[in-house]
């Protein structure tokens, strides 16, 4: 009986994801596209909160992605720390046909990282791909940057769908592969010190850079666990 709820608790993640960047790149299509399978062509800047809350399933556990956007804030550089709290997870957007939505993601990236005290799993997504001959941003410079501040990178599209799933995927899927990493990392520091106990050895309490990774474990499992 215990074993089965200790399993449903595992295979029951809840990741918090944010969409930013500047004000009409196109993240509540992205969200749209990939939460509902909709667009919305004429669609005018978010007015209060909205997430959407999606399921995925990541090497055969079930995991839910609560996707945060930005409620129009943006247009008024006035987004709340308490929209980043919590958040591992994060879709760091620009238009490839604006240019200044390209030259501000150091800026939200900058936000992103001040408002957050943990490493959120980043990818730099170049929006409306479609957008062929009205291009400012060349894909190259859009990986360039992305190689600069370790983040991931895709290029996309919600008008048709291209790499849409797959850029929240990546996301989704990589904080997924650090909690488990984490959780094995746990385990073995659990059977180490049992393993010391049975043969009569001295258990030594983990020094100062042992604690702060535990401490930030447990944050990371307060968050991504529900």
């Amino acid at each position: 009986m215990d074993s089965q709820s200790e399993e449903e608790q595992q295979e029951d993640y809840l990741f918090k994801i944010v969409l930013v960047g500047d004000s009409a790149v196109g993240k509540s299509n992205l969200l749209a596209r990939f939460a509902r399978d909709e667009f919305y062509p004429n669609s005018k800047s978010t007015i209060g909160v909205e997430f959407q809350t999606q399921k995925m399933e990541i090497n055969g556990k079930e995991v839910k992605a609560q996707i945060w956007d930005t409620a129009g804030q943006e247009r008024f550089r006035a987004v709340t720390s308490a929209y980043y709290r919590g958040a591992v997870g994060a879709l760091l957007v620009y238009d490839i046909s604006r240019r200044l939505t390209f030259e501000n993601i150091g800026r939200w990236l900058n936000e992103l990282q001040t408002h957050n005290d943990m490493n959120v799993v980043t990818i730099l997504v170049g929006n409306k791909s479609d957008l062929i001959d009205a291009r400012e941003v060349t894909t190259g410079e859009g990986k360039a940057l992305a190689e600069a501040e370790g983040l991931f990178f895709m290029e996309t599209s919600a008008l048709n769908s291209s790499n849409v799933s797959e850029a929240f995927q990546t996301v989704v899927t990589e904080i997924y592969n650090i909690l488990s990493r984490k959780v094995i990392q746990s385990q073995e520091l659990k059977q180490d010190d049992s393993d010391r106990l049975a043969s009569g050895k001295t258990v030594v309490l983990h020094d100062e850079e042992h604690k702060e990774d535990g401490e930030g474990q447990e944050k990371k499992g307060g968050c991504c666990s529900s």
